[in-house]
């Protein structure tokens, strides 16, 4: 079976409140229209906030697992994916151009960008391993009746990272990397796993870049990972990618349904063809290993699952919004203002409603944006410099000073 159709073979979406498009329309979280281009996302304010929470943290949890931060240009030169080997087994996913009588590319992938980093400079077995990690925007074309919403766009954002490494150091390198996804896919509230090991198809060898010994020892370093961490996984033969095996790493939503997230890709052909090597404890040049792996996969469908799974009702750690600050009438203004100043010097993300509006409008305002928290100013509480504190599908949670809230919300998002 085909893993990239499993979403559809999947549970029906409940249009009426999970559908990741009508939730980013009610949230104002992103748009997509025809005078942009079709499969090209537009971020709303709401949306890049969640955008930018999502990235804070898989940057801070790369740089705690030495990773290097990297940076890429969005077009290249045709020959750099002439020698990768795009142009042969991939071109009619790439949008090119000429320029001044030479061919370009836009980029589809930020593989070729950072094999370039690693060869900017001589490398040492003292170096490696090398984790190049980044948040690059790529482009491919796909065709106008495949598009949905978010889940399949034409510009989109991988969480990408190449790691390139010693034959001796690939074995602990792809155990780390299924402990890290699991870390980092608990971490968005996704519990449930199934794990599939992509293979070539020997029936189609022209399919594939590099020799069937390379293929094999391959194969075989994956699915032996696989078995020391006791990961149950079934063997999708002919689903590799053209230049290796991979691992794929399959969430299971709240509403049973199951998505392709990250990856783990083996690649050998690739520093062949860049000739990337390291001095090794020989002092002669010996070929390096590089591994391919995105752990959220695309941002912008891995956002689209997120916002499914809990239908557009974000934990406070990752809305858009936090708390609403709600005064009761013009005269509590004052007092709404000053909580509101508190939460935001505290970190929070606060909203102050200011309106002339009664207060129920105002809750139920806060309730179709969906924000976690609502805090009532009235009276009562301006005398006792306290909030009255509701909670987002579960109503009054009591009385609590700013600090109380702060630490509430804080613990709820493991901070």
């Amino acid at each position: 079976m085909n893993v990239k159709v499993l979403e559809n073979k999947n549970k029906e979406r409940d249009l009426s409140n999970a559908d990741h498009r009508l939730i980013g329309q009610q949230l104002d979280l992103f748009s997509i229209n025809e005078e942009v281009g079709i499969g090209l996302v537009l971020w709303h304010p709401n949306g890049t906030i969640v955008r930018r929470i999502i990235r804070d943290f898989w940057e801070e949890e790369h740089l705690k697992n030495a990773y290097q931060l990297v940076c890429t240009p969005h077009i290249a030169r045709g020959e750099l994916w002439r020698i990768s080997g795009h142009l042969d087994y991939y071109e009619q996913n790439m949008y090119l151009f000429e320029k001044d009588g030479e061919p370009y590319v836009v980029k589809p992938m930020n593989c070729p960008f950072h094999i370039e980093i690693y060869k900017s400079i001589p490398r040492s077995y003292k170096d490696l391993p090398i984790r190049y990690a980044e948040w690059g925007t790529v482009y491919r074309y796909e065709r106008s009746g495949t598009l949905h919403g978010l889940l399949r766009v034409r510009g989109f954002t991988q969480d990408d990272a190449h790691i390139f490494c010693t034959a001796e150091q690939i074995d602990g390198e792809i155990l780390k990397l299924l402990d890290f996804a699991e870390h980092i896919l608990q971490r968005f509230g996704f519990h449930k796993f199934n794990v599939y090991l992509s293979t070539r198809d020997p029936k189609q060898p022209e399919k594939y870049m590099g020799s069937e010994k390379d293929w094999e020892r391959a194969q075989k370093t994956l699915a032996e990972a696989l078995k020391k961490k006791r990961i149950a996984y079934h063997e999708m033969q002919g689903e590799a990618v053209f230049y290796g095996p991979k691992i794929d790493i399959n969430i299971v939503d709240a509403s049973g349904r199951e998505w392709q997230c990250s990856t783990i890709q083996f690649d050998f052909n690739l520093p062949k063809r860049f000739n990337m090597t390291y001095t090794g404890t020989d002092g002669k040049e010996h070929e390096v290993l590089m591994v391919h792996r995105a752990l959220l996969g695309a941002i912008e469908r891995f956002f689209a699952i997120l916002i499914e799974h809990y239908k557009g009702n974000l934990p406070a750690w990752l809305a858009p919004t936090q708390v609403a600050v709600l005064p009761i009438s013009a005269e509590y203004a004052e007092y709404a203002k000053d909580v509101h100043k508190k939460l935001l010097a505290y970190g929070i993300r606060s909203e102050l409603d200011t309106s002339a509006s009664t207060i129920s409008y105002k809750v139920r305002q806060a309730e179709t944006k969906k924000v976690p928290y609502m805090t009532i100013c009235g009276k009562r509480e301006a005398e006792s410099r306290k909030i009255s504190v509701r909670k987002h599908g579960t109503g009054n949670i009591g009385s609590l000073t700013v600090k109380e809230l702060v630490n509430n919300i804080k613990k709820e998002g493991g901070q």
